[in-house]
C-alpha cells in the first residue's frame, strides 16, 4: 500500500517533539512504555484507521469514545460540511444550538437547561464553578480514579470510589458539591455501585450540596441519555459533539439560572456552541435515537466480551454497553487499583502487531461503535483469545 506521506511515523513524531511537548497534544497518545512509536493517523473509515505508512487497524479507541457511529459517518460528514459552507463559527447565537439543547433536554430526565462548551474539561470545570456559586461554599468531594479534566479543582477532598463509609464520614454542610463518574472510564470501566450512588444523592440532599454526574464518557454511550438521572448537574462530552470539539453541562433550572447573563456566575467561551459541532452532535444523537440502536450495540459488544471474560485468567474484563476494559492483575475492580503494566504492554503489542488498535493505557476503556462489523469483532475476539490462551 502506498505511503500517505514522504515521512515515516518515527520521523513525524521526532519532528513533533521539537515543537510540541512530548510530541503529542494529550499525554496518553505518546504510548509511553508500550514499545512502539505512536501511530500517526492519516484517515479513518467506519471501524478502521490508517496511518501515514499505509497500515490499517481495527480501531477500539474511537477518539476515546467520541465516535459512537464510527469514523466519517456519511450523515455526520454531510451535516458538518454543509455548515462549514455556511460559516464555521460566528461567536453569535445560531438556531442549531437550540435544536441540540432541546434534543438533550427532552431525552434526559432532570436535565432542564444546558450550556455548551468545547471540551469535557470545560464542562466539569464550569459545573464545579456553578455549584460553588449556587451554594456559596468552596469545598468539593471527588473520588480516586475519576478524571474530571485537568483544571485546578481548588479546595477538594479525594475519597476511594464506591466507598460508602468513607463518603459518609467526610460529608458535612461545608461541602459545596460532589462530583463523580457514575460509570468510571478513566481507570478502566468501573461502574458505580447502586448503593454508593444512592448514598451520594441522599447525603448531598441532606446538606444542600450539589451532586454532579460526570457523564463526559458515559453520556449517550450505553443508553440514549444519561446512565444515571438523579443528579443536580450533569456533564456531557464525546458523543454530543459527533466527533467535533463540543461538550455540555446542564441540570436543574434553578441552578442553571445562576449563570450569566441571568445570574452572577460568569462562564464564557469563544467557540462554545460552535455550529459545525452542533450539527454533528445533533446528527449523532438522532442516529442513536433510532429504535434498537443500543440493543444492537450491546449485541456487537458481547461478541467480544462474553468469550473473553470466560477465558480471562490473572485479571478480569469489565464492561458497560459499548465499552470494556481488560484489567490485568485484580480479579475484580471496584475502585482505583494497581494493575500489571507489563502484561498490558504485552497485550497491546500483540493486538497492534495483528492490526488491532486498543486504547493504549491499562487505565482506559476500549470502545465499540455501531460501525464495527461482525467480522472485525470476531477477528478481535479470536486474537484476544489467542493472547489469553496461547
Amino acid at each position: 500500500m502506498p505511503s500517505e506521506t514522504c515521512l515515516s511515523a518515527k520521523e513525524i513524531f521526532e519532528k513533533s517533539q521539537e515543537v510540541i511537548p512530548g510530541g503529542v497534544n494529550s499525554p496518553v497518545r505518546a504510548c509511553c512504555g508500550l514499545g512502539i512509536t505512536p501511530p500517526i493517523i492519516a484517515r479513518g473509515e467506519g471501524d478502521t484507521i490508517t496511518d501515514v505508512e499505509g497500515n490499517t487497524f481495527i480501531d477500539y479507541c474511537m477518539s476515546w469514545g467520541a465516535l459512537l457511529h464510527g469514523h466519517a459517518h456519511p450523515e455526520i460528514v454531510s451535516r458538518a460540511q454543509a455548515q462549514v459552507a455556511r460559516g464555521s463559527t460566528f461567536g453569535i447565537p445560531t438556531a442549531i444550538e437550540e435544536k441540540l439543547a432541546r434534543k438533550m433536554v427532552e431525552e434526559v430526565a432532570g436535565l432542564e437547561q444546558v450550556r455548551f462548551v468545547s471540551s469535557g474539561t470545560e464542562a466539569t470545570m464550569s459545573a464545579i464553578r456553578l455549584a460553588r456559586g449556587h451554594t456559596g461554599r468552596s469545598l468539593f468531594i471527588k473520588f480516586e480514579g475519576n478524571y474530571h479534566g485537568h483544571a485546578d479543582m481548588g479546595e477538594t477532598i479525594t475519597l476511594p470510589y464506591n466507598d460508602v463509609e468513607a463518603f459518609r464520614s467526610a460529608m458535612s454542610d461545608e461541602v459545596a458539591g460532589v462530583i463523580v463518574e457514575p460509570i468510571a472510564g478513566n481507570m478502566g470501566v468501573v461502574p458505580g455501585a447502586q448503593e454508593f450512588l444512592e448514598v451520594l444523592r441522599e447525603e448531598t440532599k441532606r446538606v444542600g450540596a450539589v451532586l454532579i454526574f460526570d457523564e463526559v464518557i458515559s453520556g449517550f454511550r450505553s443508553q440514549f441519555g444519561a446512565s444515571q438521572e438523579v443528579a443536580d448537574l450533569s456533564c456531557f462530552g464525546k458523543i454530543v459533539g459527533g466527533g467535533f470539539p463540543a461538550a455540555a453541562f446542564g441540570g436543574k433550572r434553578e441552578i442553571m439560572q445562576k449563570l450569566a447573563p441571568v445570574g452572577k456566575v460568569f462562564q464564557a467561551g469563544t467557540l462554545s456552541g460552535n455550529p459545525v459541532a452542533m450539527e454533528a452532535g445533533l446528527a449523532a444523537l438522532e442516529l442513536a435515537s433510532l429504535p434498537g440502536f443500543y440493543e444492537e450495540l450491546k449485541r456487537k459488544g458481547e461478541i467480544i466480551t462474553k468469550p473473553v471474560r470466560e477465558a480471562m485468567r490473572g485479571g478480569c474484563l469489565q464492561e458497560a454497553v459499548g465499552m470494556f476494559t481488560l484489567f490485568f492483575g485484580p480479579e475484580k475492580v471496584e475502585r482505583f487499583e494497581k494493575l500489571d503494566h507489563e502484561r498490558f504492554g504485552e497485550y497491546f503489542r500483540f493486538m497492534w502487531e495483528r492490526g488491532i488498535y486498543v486504547s493504549p493505557s491499562p487505565y482506559e476503556a476500549s470502545f465499540i461503535s455501531m460501525a464495527h462489523t461482525d467480522a472485525h469483532l470476531e477477528k478481535t475476539r479470536d486474537t484476544m483469545l489467542e493472547f489469553l490462551c496461547g
